[in-house]
C-alpha cells in the first residue's frame, strides 16, 4: 500500500481527496501550511507527496526544491490555471506531474498511480541522449532519431516508434507492461493501452523476418513485452 501525503491548505480540498485516496487503497496522511509538511516529512517516509503551490508558512517551490535535493520522493503540484509559470518552475525543481485546478479526482489518481509505477521501474541502461543504439546489426541513432537495418538502409519511424524502440532498447530483456510503456513513452493519461499494442505490431513488421513469430520484440503473455536482444551503446 502506497503511502501519500496531502499538502493542501484547504481543508475543503484537502479532507475529501484524503478520504477518496483511502477508498482507492492508499494510506494517506495530510497537511495544511508549509510548517506541518516539514514536520510530517521528519517523521515519515512517503512513497509520493500531492503538494499544492500556494501554502502559508513556506510556498510550495521551496517545498518541492527541498523534497527533491534531500528525500528524492516523486511529487505532484496541485496549481491554479493563472500559475503557469509556477508549474514550469515546479518541473524544473524536480516535481515529476502536475493537476490544475479544479481537477477531476480520478485524473489525480490515475497520475498518482501513473508517477508511482515510473519510481518503481528499473532504470534505464541508457541515461544520454548522444549516440546510438545497436542490435543484432541495426542501429538507432538517438540523435538523429533515425533507424538502419543491417544493410544500412534507413527504416523509416513514427514518432512514436521511435520512443517505443528506444524504450525497448534502454531496457532490453526485461518485461514491461501495457501500462509501463504508456508511461514511459507517453504522459497522456487518457491514452488507451491498446494502442501500445498496435505500435508493437507496427513496429514489429519493421523489425522482424516473421512479424507473426517475432524473435526481438516478443509477447510475454499476461504481462506485456519483452525486447529478446543485446544491446550496445555506441557514443557519439
Amino acid at each position: 500500500m502506497a503511502h501519500l501525503l496531502v499538502v493542501d491548505d484547504h481543508r475543503s480540498i484537502r479532507e475529501p481527496l484524503a478520504a477518496y485516496l483511502r477508498r482507492q487503497g492508499f494510506e494517506v496522511t495530510t497537511a495544511s501550511d508549509g510548517p506541518s509538511t516539514r514536520a510530517r516529512l521528519a517523521e515519515t517516509r512517503f512513497d509520493l507527496i500531492v503538494l499544492d503551490l500556494m501554502l502559508p508558512g513556506e510556498d510550495g517551490l521551496s517545498l518541492c526544491r527541498y523534497i527533491d535535493a534531500e528525500l528524492h520522493t516523486p511529487v505532484i503540484m496541485l496549481t491554479a490555471k493563472a500559475e503557469f509559470s509556477d508549474r514550469i518552475v515546479g518541473l524544473d525543481l524536480g516535481a515529476d506531474d502536475y493537476v490544475t485546478k479544479p481537477f477531476s479526482v480520478d485524473e489525480l489518481v490515475a497520475r498518482i498511480r501513473s508517477v508511482l509505477r515510473r519510481a518503481n521501474m528499473p532504470p534505464p541502461a541508457v541515461l544520454d541522449e548522444a549516440g546510438s543504439l545497436q542490435f543484432e546489426g541495426w542501429t538507432l541513432d538517438l540523435t538523429r532519431h533515425t533507424l538502419l537495418d543491417p544493410q544500412g538502409q534507413d527504416v523509416p519511424l513514427s514518432t512514436m516508434e521511435f520512443r517505443l524502440l528506444r524504450v525497448f532498447l534502454e531496457r532490453p530483456n526485461q518485461v514491461l507492461s501495457r501500462d509501463d510503456l504508456l508511461d514511459l513513452t507517453s504522459r497522456d493519461n487518457s491514452a488507451f493501452d491498446r494502442s501500445i499494442d498496435s505500435q508493437v505490431s507496427r513496429l514489429r513488421k519493421k523489425l522482424e523476418d516473421d512479424p507473426r513469430h517475432p524473435v526481438l520484440l516478443k509477447t510475454i503473455w499476461g504481462d506485456g513485452y519483452l525486447f529478446a536482444a543485446e544491446v550496445r551503446k555506441v557514443e557519439a
